[in-house]
């Protein structure tokens, strides 16, 4: 993931689909439109399904097919969510067992043709290149691969929330240093680089200067993130709880995101 990476946090409806387990609520309810569910998830977990099914061992076209119409499955069959057992409070949880639960059934191309209306009510425009998964989670199981690839669309989502406020804010410089200096190395995007050469490089006065600047955006970042979590957990008292989980997917030198 690049710094200037950008993904689309779901458009002007993410506003009133506050959490993910709202959502699933609100497809109960029938209180939304099929279209704007099925478009939600997509933007937003498309990932972690490919990766998975890609594990699984579907080509790359299959696994894209898949993952659409397991999103309309999803949506439009109100008994897999009616199932969904939110005692467990993790909305990638459910996600999973609601995949495991799709693949374990017979014919379902078949079935999933059926059932999405002719012509699709969204299709899955992947603009950009298929998620790669570093070498150590390739030879990772299908399930280590989708927690992967959930926290990677995790980050992604993030740091372009927290990049997007810097520049509002003229702090595009301290994004920088904050990139180059934690985010990179940890997501083996390059190197580490000492605060002496960042410091020469961007015209910041010092090291102690950098350094303050990096901890500002990176607590910015840890708000951030621990926001994104709590939508998709059922209790806030979980939050805590679920990062630890999730940052196990990353090196060791993760632990700066904390």
């Amino acid at each position: 993931m690049g710094y200037n990476d950008h993904t689309d946090m779901g458009g002007s409806r993410e506003a009133f689909l506050t959490t993910q387990w709202s959502l699933i609520e609100n497809i109960k309810a029938g209180q939304d439109r099929d279209k704007i569910l099925i478009d939600f998830l997509l933007r937003q977990y498309w990932k972690p399904v490919y990766c998975y099914l890609r594990q699984k061992g579907f080509n790359n076209e299959d696994a894209k097919d898949l993952t659409q119409d397991f999103f309309h499955e999803v949506v439009l069959n109100r008994d897999m969510v009616g199932r969904a057992d939110q005692t467990k409070g993790r909305f990638r949880s459910f996600l999973l067992y609601a995949l495991n639960e799709y693949l374990t059934k017979q014919n379902i191309r078949e079935r999933a043709l059926k059932r999405i209306p002719k012509g699709r009510l969204v299709s899955l425009d992947v603009a950009e290149a298929a998620p790669t998964l570093p070498q150590s989670v390739e030879r990772a199981s299908a399930e280590e691969c989708y927690h992967y690839a959930w926290l990677s669309a995790l980050l992604e989502r993030v740091l372009a929330e927290v990049r997007a406020e810097c520049r509002r804010q003229e702090m595009e410089i301290h994004w920088v240093l904050f990139y180059k200096r934690v985010v990179g190395p940890i997501m083996g995007a390059q190197s580490s680089v000492s605060l002496t050469d960042l410091c020469q490089k961007h015209g910041v006065k010092d090291a102690k200067k950098a350094s303050n600047m990096i901890v500002t955006v990176k607590r910015r970042f840890r708000t951030a993130l621990m926001q994104h979590v709590r939508r998709t957990i059922l209790s806030g008292d979980q939050a805590s709880e679920e990062m630890e989980e999730l940052l196990q997917y990353l090196p060791k030198s993760a632990q700066h995101f904390k």
